[in-house]
């Protein structure tokens, strides 16, 4: 039995790899079905890919371009509701005052809209001869930090690219996320190179998938993690008389 005022310290993680087609009707209805597949196998906290309704390009964001509440997340609140489930919408492209954002919109068990995450940092690299992507191009960023509660643990949000940089992770810690969800739609370029790399270095890796559009679940134990955390206990050590990293907005 859980007591009132105490978090559980486990549960299920289920994360969607989605293959995207052109018609948006199609994403969200197979994304929908994906995630009742993944309540119904005990997950508690699910989350879609990147972009999950829209193909991945700055040509396609304003075509695709919904509001939120819209069609899209409208839908997953429903899901969210008729399964009891979290569900961390991915992203979609978001037009809000003729601006076009990449956001993530996330709902509790209930169908209510809990946080609405737009990307911090926009991907814009050129790799001589490989490849050259401009978000900024039609994408604005983000400007706030996204968390949300949940009966496990509180959660913080970035997409993709936001994963790069360690300030917002670190923030994250500091306000007591213990669970980090980047939903990400990498490219076949700087993606293997970086991305298994970049998440390894966070921590031990539970479960991976190949390229097929599948479900990849793992039971995440917090316990185990604040175990961890007690052995190398880097946040009572770091120097704050040295250096600290801030946030300059709420």
């Amino acid at each position: 039995m859980r007591l009132p005022g105490r978090a559980m310290a486990t549960f299920r993680l289920a994360l969607i790899q989605l293959h995207v087609s052109p018609i948006k009707s199609d994403n969200l209805t197979r994304a929908c079905g994906l995630i009742r597949e993944a309540a119904k196998q005990g997950a508690k906290i699910v989350s879609l890919p990147e972009c999950f309704n829209s193909p991945y390009g700055t040509k396609y964001f304003p075509e695709y371009a919904e509001k939120i509440p819209g069609d899209s997340t409208q839908k997953l609140s429903e899901v969210a509701k008729e399964c009891s489930v979290f569900v961390i919408g991915g992203s979609i492209p978001e037009e809000d005052a003729g601006r076009l954002y990449n956001t993530c919109a996330v709902f509790g068990p209930d169908g209510t809209l809990l946080v609405k995450h737009r990307k911090l940092h926009l991907f814009d690299i050129d790799v001589p001869g490989k490849i050259t992507f401009q978000e900024s191009k039609t994408l604005s960023p983000g400007d706030s930090f996204s968390t949300f509660d949940t009966p496990y643990c509180r959660v913080g949000l970035g997409i993709c690219y936001d994963l790069r940089f360690a300030e917002l992770a670190q923030i994250y810690a500091q306000r007591g996320c213990q669970l980090l969800v980047y939903p990400g739609a990498f490219n076949l370029t700087t993606g293997p190179a970086h991305w298994e790399l970049l998440q390894r270095g966070r921590g031990e890796v539970l479960a991976q998938a190949g390229t097929e559009e599948t479900i990849v679940y793992s039971d995440i134990d917090l316990t185990k993690l604040a175990e961890i955390r007690q052995q190398i206990p880097i946040f009572s050590q770091k120097r704050s008389d040295l250096y600290a990293v801030e946030a300059k907005k709420p």
